[in-house]
């Protein structure tokens, strides 16, 4: 067991997109994790942060782009993002904070 500091670590913040939107549909929410975490650490970072059974854990890595900055090229961050499925019957209101 982590201390729920290191948990903070972990889930960096909800995304709300259409995209996640439609996925809570599905009982799914989206999360922007650190770059090298674990599925297993985000299982239990969800489980213990907010009270509720996960089911399943998808991860995806998106690349950083190279973009202009005032006129100087610049790249943008890679970031980790976290499908976390929930168990029927939980729930998870990102909108409200933690």
């Amino acid at each position: 067991m982590t201390a729920k500091h290191e948990l903070y670590d972990v889930i960096r913040k909800p995304i709300i997109t259409e995209k996640s939107t439609m996925a809570s549909e599905q009982n799914a929410v989206v999360f922007e994790v650190a770059i090298d975490t674990t599925k297993p650490k985000i299982k239990e970072a969800v489980e213990t942060l907010f009270g509720v059974k996960v089911k399943a854990v998808n991860t995806t890595v998106t690349k950083g782009k190279v973009k202009k900055f005032k006129g100087k090229p610049g790249r943008r961050k890679d970031v980790k993002k976290a499908y976390v499925t929930l168990e029927e019957g939980n729930t998870i209101d990102v909108t409200t904070g933690l």
